[in-house]
């Protein structure tokens, strides 16, 4: 039996999939405690994890972070993503790591299995010399000699005038998140560490162990060592908590009887601004022979800004695993475990992907051939009707779909992670005795 500690920014696409490896360990029969945001706590505590929640480290609303972080009231798009980088990912990062060492005082772990986001848990496994997997939630971050910057969305070079593009990149992005690295830098001093050599970029993935949600026909090709790196499918519970998900809607039947096909808009968890997916989706399907199922990512079931038409159904949230063996296409905000969850089911995408993480999704899902990138978090009515036109015929795109399904089938995401990290704790083991 190991001791295990998880770690997860309090964030839905980032603490789901945390909570599913915590109770694929505590269903092994191991000692669970979690890491998380008050909004988080029921879902671990669910799985039968003993839940330690952020007190030094400032926690936050994820639909309104502003809240508790008031220098990110009002940015979008790049702004915003560097702006979240610093304060809410590197910033807080000395606060959990005390919240961490009070943990380990208490009781000290074997692993820390932590979102490959939580600064403080990297702190906190290199302050202790434990093992430390990290599980890279979104889109594999990893810097790269040859790779665009991460987050642009910009897929791999084909040519010479590409590969010089990349480079320009990165020598540009080292320079825009100059103030990340300061603030990083602030955060290893107020945790008790040095300087480090790494960039924040690099230190937050574990040197031995990178779970990587996703499968490598979405990856791009890398030219860098890549030994310590697993993809482990979809981190989804495979018999999820009675309770864990919200009822279905009253219309559900609608869905599961529909004599057309099947088209679910998301606006994800994230920048929930109906006006910027789901409106133009409603103007572009609107008049289609379709059933467009919305779902809005808030929980208090506010109602649209505007008429939803006759031929859609609207709700905060319905759960993948019932929707989506119902749907023929999916439009997103590009949220990595939405898209995930879509292609599991072999479910071609068209992808909006705005700001975050979410033009880096989109690149590659058009990357793999699985769907279409709008290449924009605000599309026209009229490049969603040609996107859904095009998915619903195009062969070898609803092709390419069920193929990365069966590679999804392959695996069983959270046991995976739980059977990397037991033979990780092994060999730190062997080489402390050694």
């Amino acid at each position: 039996m190991a001791d295990v500690m998880v770690a997860a920014m309090p964030f839905h696409g980032h603490a789901g999939p945390l909570a599913a490896v915590a109770g694929a360990f505590v269903a092994d029969g191991h000692r669970v405690r979690a890491y998380t945001g008050a909004a988080y706590e029921a879902a671990f505590a669910a799985v039968g994890a003993d839940v330690i929640r952020w007190r030094p480290a400032r926690d936050f609303d994820e639909h309104d972070p502003s809240g508790a972080y008031p220098e990110l009231a009002g940015r979008r798009g790049p702004r915003q993503m560097l702006a979240n980088v610093e304060h809410l990912f590197v910033r807080s990062g000395a606060g959990q790591c005390a919240d961490l060492l009070e943990a380990w005082r208490v009781r000290p772990w074997d692993a820390v299995v932590a979102d490959a986001t939580s600064l403080g848990a990297a702190f906190a496994a290199e302050r202790t010399g434990t093992a430390w997997v990290s599980v890279s939630t979104t889109p594999l971050a990893l810097p790269s000699r040859r790779l665009p910057p991460p987050g642009l969305g910009i897929a791999p070079a084909r040519n010479a005038a590409e590969r010089l593009r990349d480079a320009a990149l990165r020598r540009a992005g080292r320079l825009a998140t100059r103030g990340i690295q300061r603030a990083y830098r602030d955060e290893r001093t107020r945790a008790g560490l040095g300087p480090g050599t790494a960039r924040f970029d690099e230190a937050t993935a574990s040197p031995d162990l990178v779970c990587a949600v996703g499968v490598p026909e979405l990856e791009y090709p890398r030219e860098d060592p890549t030994g310590r790196i697993v993809f482990v499918g979809e981190l989804a519970s495979r018999s999820p908590t009675p309770g864990a998900f919200p009822a279905l809607p009253e219309w559900w039947s609608e869905v599961v009887r529909s004599a057309v096909p099947v088209v679910h808009v998301t606006q994800g968890t994230q920048n929930l601004g109906p006006s910027d997916l789901i409106a133009p989706t409603f103007a572009a399907l609107g008049r289609q022979p379709v059933l467009v199922v919305a779902t809005t990512g808030r929980p208090d079931d506010a109602p649209l800004p505007f008429p939803t038409p006759p031929n859609a159904r609207v709700a905060g949230f319905v759960p993948h695993a019932a929707l989506l063996p119902h749907v023929d296409v999916m439009i997103t905000n590009g949220g990595w475990g939405g898209v995930l969850a879509a292609l599991a089911h072999g479910v071609p995408l068209v992808v909006a992907g705005g700001d975050l993480d979410k033009p880096e999704a989109a690149a590659r899902v058009a990357w793999a051939g699985a769907g279409i990138d709008l290449r924009t978090g605000r599309p026209r009515p009229r490049a969603i009707l040609d996107a859904w036109r095009r998915v619903s015929r195009d062969a070898a795109i609803r092709g390419r779909s069920r193929e990365l399904a069966a590679r999804f089938a392959e695996h069983d995401g959270p046991a995976e992670v739980v059977a990397h990290t037991l033979a990780l704790v092994e060999r730190v083991r062997a080489r402390d005795r050694g």
